[in-house]
């Protein structure tokens, strides 16, 4: 299945991609599917969204899907049919803070 994902512009320039990315996603599609192929596809990306060693995601970025934060979703729970068809984007955030 082909999943859409947005990447926010500073992944976009380290992967040197325009726009959105589509990535091919084997089995069920949820975010460690995910991820898992975009880090296959551009392995620049390795280390940026997710921790090296823990796999965990990392402090100041999110994910959402269908108006949903999917963030502290299980890495392996399925994502929306929307998702998985192709008709809504997985959208990686980087989330900001201070004041």
């Amino acid at each position: 299945m082909i999943i859409r994902v947005v990447l926010p512009a500073h992944l976009r320039t380290l992967a040197h991609v325009d726009g959105e990315v589509k990535l091919d996603v084997e089995g069920v599609a949820t975010s460690r599917a995910v991820l898992d192929a975009l880090e296959a596809c551009y392995p620049m990306l390795r280390g940026t969204i997710r921790d090296h060693v823990t796999q965990q995601r990392r402090a100041f970025v999110r994910f959402f899907a269908c108006e949903q934060d999917l963030s502290h979703e299980p890495p392996d729970a399925p994502l929306p049919d929307a998702v998985a068809t192709g008709a809504e984007p997985f959208l990686v955030v980087g989330a900001m803070a201070g004041g």
